[in-house]
């Protein structure tokens, strides 16, 4: 039997929005994100999948990008709780301070930017520390997807 090596990379997170501007606002002054390129046309295998897609955005911080995007009609509920879903997304950084400023600025832009529309009211985690030495910190983005910031530190990896 021939098996193929496939050796997947991550390109990107796809995120629905209602409010594309608040969340490109948000992406920015949180992670320091660039707009990279945008989309207002669409192929026809894109408006069958998305139905009433109206504008697509790239952001890009380090090697991840984000891919913000509206549709007409938006129900503003996300999945139900117990549904399938992407739970969260896992981002490394390289410290535990770095772990402390993002806490530290998520805290202080949910503060100051009273433009930005936030569909949950959670606050970020505290920083946890695993048996394994993995440090994690969880925040909601102002749609109310949920990002595990992650630091290895010791043995864990």
């Amino acid at each position: 039997m021939n098996t193929l090596a496939i050796a997947p990379k991550f390109h990107h997170v796809a995120i629905q929005t209602d409010d594309v501007e608040s969340t490109i606002t948000w992406y920015r002054e949180f992670l320091g994100a660039t707009a990279e390129w945008s989309l207002t046309r669409f192929s026809p295998l894109t408006h069958s999948r998305l139905p009433g897609i109206r504008k697509l955005i790239e952001l890009k911080v380090g090697d991840v990008r984000f891919h913000i995007f509206d549709r007409a009609g938006h129900t503003r509920q996300g999945p139900h709780p117990l549904g399938y879903q992407f739970q969260h997304i896992g981002i490394t950084v390289d410290s535990h301070d770095d772990l402390v400023v993002l806490r530290d600025r998520w805290l202080r832009l949910r503060e100051e930017r009273q433009d930005i529309r936030w569909s949950r009211e959670e606050q970020p985690s505290d920083i946890v520390t695993d048996d394994d030495g993995m440090q994690s910190l969880y925040i909601l983005d102002p749609n109310g997807l949920e990002m595990e910031f992650i630091h290895f530190s010791g043995e864990a990896s």
